[in-house]
C-alpha cells in the first residue's frame, strides 16, 4: 500500500536507558481488538507487524523494517480510553508519577512493571493523556528519534504553563545528562533532544470545550507519501475522516482513536 507507507529510516538497533532524558521515545495505541487494529492499520498505514517480545499484548509496526509505533491490549488498560499515546523516557517512573501528582496531573495507570522496564499513563493538569517509561528504550530509538516517523503536538490551553508542568516532571532544561532543551517561539514552545525538535507545545484549546477535539490533547501525526490515499482506505476498513487537506487529514480508526497523517510539506518547519 504505497498511499500509506510511513516514511522511515530502516536504520539498525541501538537504545540505552539514559538516551534523551524526558524526551519522547515512543507512540503506542491503547486498543480493545489486536487483530482489528493491525487489520485496519495495515490497510490505512501499510505496516506490518510482529510480536514486541513482552508478552501477547503486544505488538511493533514496522515500515520498510522499521519500527514506527505500538499497540498495547492489557487488562490494566481497559478502563482508558482508546487513543494514541505519546511516551517519554524518564530515569524513575515513581517519581515522575509523584511530580505529576505534585503539579496537578493525576496518573490513571501505574507505574506497573512490563519487561524490560515500567510504564504508566498520566494526564497534565489540563487533562491531556501522556504515557512514561522508565528502563531500555525500544530497539532503533535513536533513528527512530533522527527518522520523525510520528510527530507529536501538544494542542493546550496554555503552552508556556504547559511547558512549565512537563518541564518539571520530565526534568527538561535541567542540568541531567541528555535533557531536553525548551526553546519559546511566538505562540508556540518547542521541545529539542540533541538538537532536533522532537515535540510541539500550541496554545488556545479549551479546558470545558464539549468537542474533545479542541479540549487539551497530544496529537500524533504519520508522515505518509499520500494523505488521500489513507483517507480513503480509513473509510473503506471501518474508519473514518474528521478533516481533510491537502496534505494533511485527521483520520479515525473504527474504535474512534484520532490520528493524523501529513505529507512533510503540511507540517510546520523543524524551526
Amino acid at each position: 500500500m504505497n498511499h500509506g507507507k510511513t516514511q522511515s529510516s530502516g536504520a539498525t538497533d541501538a537504545a540505552s536507558p539514559g538516551s534523551g532524558c524526558g524526551a519522547p521515545c515512543w507512540v503506542s495505541l491503547t486498543s480493545h481488538d489486536l487483530e482489528a487494529s493491525q487489520r485496519f492499520y495495515g490497510a490505512v498505514l501499510g505496516w506490518r507487524w510482529r510480536p514486541a517480545g513482552a508478552g501477547d499484548h503486544f505488538r511493533i509496526a514496522l515500515a520498510d523494517s522499521a519500527p514506527v509505533a505500538g499497540i498495547a491490549v492489557l487488562p490494566a488498560l481497559r478502563q482508558t480510553g482508546v487513543a494514541w499515546t505519546p511516551y517519554f523516557a524518564v530515569p524513575d517512573a515513581d517519581q515522575a508519577a509523584a511530580r505529576a501528582r505534585e503539579r496537578g496531573g493525576t496518573a490513571g495507570v501505574g507505574p506497573l512493571r512490563l519487561a524490560p522496564g515500567r510504564v504508566a499513563l498520566l494526564s497534565d493538569r489540563h487533562g491531556a493523556t501522556f504515557g512514561i517509561w522508565e528502563g531500555e528504550l525500544f530497539g532503533r530509538w535513536e533513528p527512530w528519534r533522527q527518522a520523525a516517523p510520528a510527530v507529536i503536538t501538544l494542542h493546550t490551553r496554555d503552552a508556556f504553563d504547559a511547558a512549565m508542568f512537563y518541564g518539571g516532571v520530565l526534568d527538561w532544561a535541567s542540568d541531567r545528562p541528555g535533557s531536553c532543551e525548551v526553546e519559546y517561539e511566538a505562540d508556540e514552545v518547542l521541545l529539542r533532544s540533541g538538537g532536533l525538535v522532537v515535540a510541539r507545545i500550541e496554545s488556545g484549546e479549551s479546558d470545558t470545550a464539549p468537542d474533545p477535539s479542541v479540549r487539551p490533547h497530544w496529537q500524533v501525526t504519520f508522515l505518509v507519501t499520500d494523505v488521500p490515499g489513507c483517507a480513503r482506505a480509513a473509510e473503506r476498513h471501518g474508519g473514518g475522516v474528521v478533516e481533510e487537506g491537502e496534505h494533511e487529514a485527521v483520520l479515525r480508526d473504527p474504535d474512534g482513536a484520532r490520528f493524523t497523517v501529513a505529507t512533510t510539506a503540511g507540517l510546520p518547519p523543524a524551526g
